[in-house]
């Protein structure tokens, strides 16, 4: 996975702790508004609490992923200069960097498109697709506000659909029907065969997939949030990202993608 597409907060201006709005839930202890800093940003934007987020109720932290989107807004559209150094451009950073992030999920998300044997046939089109993403997210942050996200990611999920479908085609089995993805949510599914399953937008939160057979399954979108994965296989699980297992419980015998990190919070 092309390492431009992974958060790397050193190079960041603690954009995701000052741009995004949060109400307080579950996931966090408190609520803040939209271009408010977080009251645990340091100085040198790193979070001072970074070690200890889930223990002080910052579970949304620990799920959250910008694709890069905060390395390449900060350092390569506004060159450099933080929010603090030039606060004239402070609300305008805080409004190019979501947009960014959703195009850097794209660009994630195609680029596993990509990699698959099974997309040989319309390569082409995802490739192209690539790269106008690409180039909508090299545009100047003027130009960039007025991008319709919206338009341009239906585009990007006619492929990734398409991609699901012959990816998961020799294994795939129909999801039941009279369940809604509410169903999902604390279900039991401990052991199950659940390979090649679409479980694209899926509330799975607090759901039992210990032993569960995942392999290939599309978890596009799918909520994991407190879902049990200790000894689950996710071997090939498609479209599946960091931020889904940070927010999951696992184990060392929990089968990942070779490209995805086993989270510090998995119990032994």
């Amino acid at each position: 996975m092309n390492t431009y597409l992974q958060s790397d907060c050193s190079n960041c201006f603690g954009l995701c702790c000052v741009a995004l709005p949060y109400a307080k839930s579950a996931d966090f202890p408190f609520s803040k508004d939209s271009g408010d800093p977080c009251q645990n940003l340091c100085s040198d934007f790193r979070c001072k609490i970074h070690d200890q987020l889930r223990d002080k109720g910052f579970r949304g932290c620990v799920s959250y992923e910008c694709f890069g989107a905060g390395q390449h807004v900060s350092q390569t559209l506004y060159a450099g200069i933080d929010w603090r150094e030039k606060p004239e451009h402070a609300s305008e950073m805080f409004e190019v960097f979501p947009l960014v992030q959703q195009l850097h999920e794209m660009l994630w998300y195609l680029n596993q498109a990509l990699s698959l044997k099974e997309t040989k046939s319309f390569h082409l089109k995802l490739q192209n697709l690539y790269e106008e993403t690409l180039q909508l997210t090299e545009r100047k942050p003027k130009d960039l506000l007025k991008v319709d996200i919206g338009a341009h990611r239906s585009n990007v999920n006619d492929l990734l659909l398409k991609t699901s479908e012959v990816y998961r085609k020799d294994v795939s089995k129909p999801r039941n029907n009279k369940k809604k993805a509410l169903d999902y949510v604390g279900a039991n599914l401990k052991g199950a065969d659940l390979q090649g399953i679409n479980f694209r937008g899926t509330l799975l939160i607090a759901a039992n997939l210990t032993h569960a057979n995942l392999r290939k399954a599309d978890l596009i979108g799918a909520d994991l949030r407190d879902a049990d994965l200790r000894h689950a296989n996710l071997t090939g699980a498609l479209f599946l990202t960091q931020s889904q297992l940070n927010s999951a419980k696992g184990n060392v015998h929990t089968k990942i993608p070779n490209y995805l990190q086993r989270p510090g919070h998995w119990v032994e």
